[in-house]
């Protein structure tokens, strides 16, 4: 589950809602469910009256990794109450300029307080239950514009794109629990389709390169930079083909996804060993949930 309340929503009855469906799941003994949502601070904070108060950005200009790892604890304490046990958050891509599309939600514009502080508000959601997941894979701090809304292709060479990747490799280093891969296209990367639908990225950057064996979380397949070339049906296919593990919709679902991706592992788009392997690590991250 995705969590997106309106600016109505009680915070008291979205977790009564979410611990209904928990007792539902778990009732045979099953794992408890996956619900995740986006409370990073500043402009992208579902519920903005809650934690964390200080956002990424203003930690970068005044804060320390402690007064991070304090809003990580904040704010993972906050969502455990809420029945989440999955933050979209942290951001770690690095800004290159200030027209960067992503400058207001970044920690800073220099890799190491990127890092420094990401991991400790990392930290800080792991210590009270919540798993935090790395965003947004291979960086999206050199791209002026918004993935939600048009198609975004970055043209920096590798050697640039390194610099980048320095905050992602730390959290793989601390075996975060997620890293969600982005929607941007990378010409460095082979250009062509966007991250999250590239086996160059993920399989070989991320897997092979990085080491990262955890789970892999698409950005948006319904965002625009993905569903005006693709349809939903098509970037869901190629993105587990890719080898995402789960794929991430937040909008209103297609009804034909599951069935084409059903149909795309019986024709053999999709490899069958490699949707074994992304289902045993969602069952993975799952077993480590409590609900």
């Amino acid at each position: 589950m995705i969590l997106f309340p309106d600016s109505s929503a009680v915070t008291e009855d979205v977790a009564g809602e979410i611990d209904l469906l928990q007792r539902s799941a778990t009732s045979g003994g099953g794992p408890p469910l996956i619900v995740a949502i986006d409370q990073e601070g500043g402009p992208v904070k579902r519920f903005v009256e809650e934690a964390p108060s200080t956002s990424p950005y203003e930690l970068g200009r005044s804060g320390t990794p402690a007064d991070a790892l304090l809003e990580g604890r904040a704010t993972g304490n906050f969502l455990r109450k809420l029945g989440a046990n999955v933050d979209l958050a942290p951001v770690l891509d690095v800004p290159s300029s200030p027209d960067s599309v992503i400058s207001f939600r970044a920690f800073g514009t220099d890799p190491l307080t990127v890092e420094r502080l990401g991991l400790a508000f990392a930290r800080g959601l792991e210590l009270e239950g919540v798993v935090a997941t790395a965003k947004h894979f291979p960086g999206l701090g050199r791209s002026v514009l918004n993935t939600d809304l048009s198609p975004s292709e970055i043209n920096a060479p590798r050697s640039e794109l390194e610099r980048d990747l320095a905050p992602f490799e730390a959290a793989i280093e601390e075996d975060i629990g997620m890293v969600m891969v982005g929607v941007a296209t990378y010409a460095a990367y082979g250009g062509g389709e966007p991250a999250a639908l590239s086996p160059v990225v993920i399989q070989g950057l991320l897997r092979d390169q990085l080491g990262y064996d955890g789970v892999v979380i698409t950005d948006d397949l319904g965002a625009g930079g993905v569903s005006a070339e693709y349809g939903a049906t098509g970037a869901a296919i190629a993105a587990a083909a890719a080898g995402a593990d789960l794929l991430l919709f937040a909008g209103e679902p297609d009804p034909q996804v599951v069935p084409g991706l059903v149909r795309a592992v019986e024709r053999g788009r999709i490899d069958l060993g490699l949707l074994r392997e992304s289902c045993a690590r969602i069952v993975g991250l799952r077993d480590t949930l409590e609900a």
